[in-house]
């Protein structure tokens, strides 16, 4: 084995990139296992071009092979459609690819093996070979700057990746076309393509967390009012009564929405119910957390012992009497000494009830019953 200073110093900067490639490739499989994105193949097929690459770069720098240096290889062409399918799959990240997409990349697929036809039937020499590769990754990056980046998240990191990126082929365009050489451009040259698949990484990375917790929400809340579903809600309920802590429930039932439904169509309706869905959030959020048990129920279970929960209620009913074309009617119940979370959401329900049958658009307390009269009527 033998090398240069420089030599080893790029044998080193390579293997850096081989294992963040490795990692990334591991976290992609993973999750192509889980969700079959097509982004995820993108990007591993992506990343298998870039391990040859950079292994092929790891084997060079240690074990020199005679007239390999200057010419400008089919190992480097690798790279360069590494570039190519990772800005696909960054995009995949983000969009579905429409129409349009497919037709661009498979436009540059076809652009990146127009030179490499000479290497089977010679034309024109090959020496413009190296000149329309570069110009090719410029193109690239306008594609990237132009079409992709205004349609995905994340865009301060893909524009630094899109930037070291630039920077890495203007000195290797100096180092080739002027004869630039020296040691900060050479070592730039090293060590930018680790900074460009650092970047890479964040970028997978920060999307994948994201769409973990996009599933999780998704996982614990109803669909068209982001509330808690009924599951996770009770869920929550039942710990806080395991702990013993004191909580109050809110019975919220919108009045007449059956007739809303038949009225005015299911579109205004849903719309009516994210009104105040969103109204007895605001009112809950700070002391509590909020749910939809189903239907037009919806719940809240308020925590903070210092919060008054008859006064939250009224608040609730009064706003959404002013800012909706609704009413509420209102019932709420505080957990007593060995009660059950089911035990609290039932009293709740009951008070709620009684301000159904009595006028609507009210809130009621859950009363114990005074007599067996009522007991057995609380309990039917």
């Amino acid at each position: 084995m033998s090398g240069s200073p420089y030599a080893v110093s790029a044998g080193i900067a390579s293997a850096c990139c081989l294992y963040i490639i490795l990692i990334m490739s591991i976290m992609c499989l993973i999750m192509y296992s889980k969700q079959r994105k097509k982004a995820y193949l993108s990007m591993i097929i992506a990343f298998l071009f870039i391990m040859t690459y950079e292994g092929l770069n790891i084997h060079f720098a240690f074990w020199p092979a005679p007239g390999r240096s200057g010419s400008y290889s089919w190992i480097a062409d690798l790279q360069i459609f590494s570039f190519l399918l990772l800005n696909l799959s960054v995009l995949q990240l983000y969009r579905r690819m429409g129409r349009a997409s497919y037709v661009l990349f498979a436009v540059l697929a076809i652009l990146f093996f127009v030179p490499l036809v000479s290497y089977v039937i010679p034309f024109g020499g090959t020496g413009w070979q190296k000149l329309y590769l570069d110009v090719y990754q410029l193109g690239i990056l306008y594609v990237g700057i132009s079409f992709i980046s205004p349609r995905i998240g994340q865009r301060g990191k893909y524009f630094a990746g899109i930037s070291v990126y630039f920077v890495y082929m203007a000195l290797g365009m100096l180092s080739r076309y002027a004869g630039q050489h020296g040691a900060w451009i050479d070592g730039a040259l090293v060590w930018l393509p680790l900074a460009y698949y650092t970047i890479v990484f964040l970028i997978l990375f920060e999307r994948i967390v994201e769409l973990m917790q996009s599933i999780y929400r998704s996982s614990i809340t109803d669909g068209l009012t982001n509330l808690y579903n009924r599951r996770f809600f009770t869920k929550q309920l039942n710990k806080y009564v395991e702990q013993g802590v004191k909580v109050s429930m809110i019975f919220c039932d919108i009045d007449n929405f059956k007739k809303l439904n038949d009225t005015e169509g299911h579109q205004r309706a849903d719309q009516v119910l994210k009104q105040v869905a969103s109204i007895i959030d605001e009112e809950v959020s700070e002391v509590g957390l909020s749910g939809r048990f189903g239907g037009e129920e919806l719940v809240a279970l308020v925590v903070d012992k210092r919060a008054k929960v008859a006064q939250i209620a009224e608040r609730i009913r009064a706003r959404v009497a002013d800012e909706t074309i609704v009413t509420l009617s209102i019932g709420y119940s505080t957990l007593r000494k060995s009660m059950t979370g089911e035990e609290l959401v039932k009293q709740a329900d009951q008070a709620m009830y009684r301000s159904k049958t009595t006028g609507k658009n009210k809130v009621s307390p859950y009363r114990m019953p005074s007599s067996k009269k009522e007991a057995e009527e609380a309990g039917a």
